[in-house]
């Protein structure tokens, strides 16, 4: 009876959540499931022959080529099947167990930070529903996605990705992705608010990446101390072990039992860990409102800019192989790369990976704008409104962050691509241009900040949707050529319009005129910003 009484509640909840969540789950699962089925055709397409998927496991025999996709286990016999659980189960085990996170941390430590919890917990609900209630639904999105992946997989009739090997493919994906359930719902525990638990937890993600590169570069042993590296290990669509998903299933386990005695053991809304008592008196820079954002989001800027030199630097100590791997498979990565007439593949190549940094630079880029939005929402907006400070300068002000906050992320990109770039081609010239070539992406993430603050002055409600931004860019610049896409539909992403170099010439006239149309966006967000609305 007594456990009955700690999970009453449990259903209702569980109904809330998945009302909540009703755009948000049918992206996720949507755009994972997308990305991974048009990557597996687009591998069947380009790598048609044996001799074809052999010469591109000779290119990935290297510590750069590794650390970027999964164990040499996969490369001895490259069929398509092998190929894509080599380069897609770490990567989208990446983006599976951020959507766990994110999931786990909005109906737990969320909840308990805006005091929406406390109502729920002074009504007839069990201690544990809610807890209980998330991890049921992560785990329910998890499975859900895994059957659609599979049966996807399964019924494009690839003659390597047999049946079996694709539920193993899927189950190794949820398996990731609850087992970081679990620990974002232990490390909720821990923090008073959700952005430290995302944080903490995106860490230990991160770690859990760097452990499987390092452990398939040289110790294999450390790839078993990763979640990633487990999943990577069934080997599926070679040798499909079932086993190593024990692991994740027992770890778990007992992340849940560690989780429950841990949330009773603290007040709700405060975290086992407890915030610094802080300064007496506020820092001058805290008392303008750029002052205040910068401190509010100091923290994930930072680990961001890191990020982005860690990501180039990745990129870029694959630059100086890029000849070789041209002359091993001939034209099958023609289709992922630029028409730049006579430059190199090398050079070609650089512009690609560059591509994608940008990519991933605009996810920062926009945390930082929406991040007004946030505290809207959490009430904190009308309290700073009520005083001498505008409104125009209050988004203003945020506007100016995110600007800055995209030169940062493609200098940073660009820093560590030309480093490692430089020294792979033992050409000192590679530094400086893939510096340039970084910043060259910032009036297309620009446009990016300027729909955001459009839609937070316009329509606040929509301003989630600024995301699909990084998504369409993912598909119409990363897999545009390969889908054979209408050269209409990829020039909608402000990326495809940006010259990729140094492959490409520089040109002034795409990026002034992405910058018009950025300043636009983002005169019409004031002017809605003015005129709306601040619930207080």
């Amino acid at each position: 009876m007594k456990r009955e009484r700690t999970l009453t509640g449990t259903g209702t909840l569980l109904r809330f959540m998945l009302r909540m969540d009703r755009i948000a789950i049918p992206a996720w699962v949507l755009s994972i499931l997308f990305i991974v089925l048009a990557t597996l055709s687009s591998f069947d397409e380009l790598y048609p022959t044996e001799t074809a998927r052999q010469s591109m496991a000779a290119t990935m025999v290297n510590p750069a080529g590794i650390a970027l996709t999964g164990p040499e286990f996969y490369l001895e016999n490259y069929t398509i099947g092998a190929m894509i659980s080599h380069q897609m189960l770490g990567m989208t085990g990446i983006a599976v167990a951020l959507m766990s996170i994110m999931l786990i941390v909005r109906h737990t430590r969320k909840e308990e930070e805006t005091g929406r919890m406390e109502l729920v917990r002074a009504s007839v609900t069990g201690r544990h529903a809610n807890t209980t209630a998330a991890l049921l639904l992560v785990g329910g999105v998890n499975v859900t996605l895994a059957l659609l992946l599979a049966l996807g997989m399964g019924v494009m009739g690839i003659e390597s990705v047999t049946w079996e090997g694709s539920f193993l493919f899927a189950a190794a994906l949820a398996s990731v992705g609850i087992v970081f359930a679990a620990t974002a719902a232990v490390l909720g525990q821990l923090m008073e608010h959700a952005r430290g638990a995302t944080g903490l937890s995106a860490g230990v993600l991160v770690a859990a990446y760097c452990l499987r590169a390092v452990g398939d570069i040289g110790d294999s042993a450390l790839s078993w101390l990763s979640p990633i590296g487990w999943a990577q290990q069934t080997s599926a669509f070679v040798d499909n072990k079932w086993t190593p998903l024990l692991l994740g299933a027992g770890l778990t386990a007992l992340l849940v039992v560690i989780a429950y005695p841990m949330s009773v053991r603290r007040d709700v809304g405060a975290g086992l860990v407890r915030s610094g008592r802080g300064r007496s008196e506020a820092s001058s820079s805290l008392t303008t409102p750029i002052g205040l954002a910068f401190r509010l989001q100091r923290l994930n800027l930072i680990i961001w800019c890191l990020a982005m030199l860690l990501f180039g630097m990745s990129y870029g100590s694959f630059i100086g192989e890029a000849e070789e791997m041209m002359d091993s498979i001939g034209g099958a990565l023609n289709e992922m790369l630029p028409e730049a007439g006579g430059a190199s593949f090398a050079d070609n190549i650089a512009g690609m990976f560059m591509t994608v940094t940008a990519i991933l630079a605009t996810i920062p880029v926009l945390q930082s704008i929406l991040k007004l939005r946030s505290e809207e929402n959490a009430g904190r907006v009308d309290a700073l409104l009520s005083g001498a400070l505008s409104r125009s300068r209050l988004l203003g002000s945020y506007l100016l962050l995110a600007a800055a906050g995209s030169v940062a992320m493609m200098f940073m990109a660009g820093l560590g691509m030309g480093l490692t770039g430089s020294q792979s081609m033992n050409d000192s010239r590679y530094l400086s241009e893939l510096i340039f070539a970084g910043i060259n992406f910032v009036p297309a993430l620009w446009v990016s900040v300027g729909l955001a603050a459009a839609l937070i002055g316009w329509l606040p409600r929509a301003a989630a949707l600024s995301w699909i931004i990084v998504v369409y860019a993912f598909i119409a610049v990363y897999l545009g050529g390969i889908l054979q896409l209408p050269e209409w539909v990829m020039s909608i992403s402000p990326l495809h319009h940006v010259p990729r170099l140094p492959a490409a010439s520089f040109e002034w006239t795409p990026l002034l005129l992405l910058t018009m149309v950025a300043v636009a966006l983002a005169w019409t967000g004031l002017r809605g910003f003015r005129q709306r609305d601040v619930p207080g």
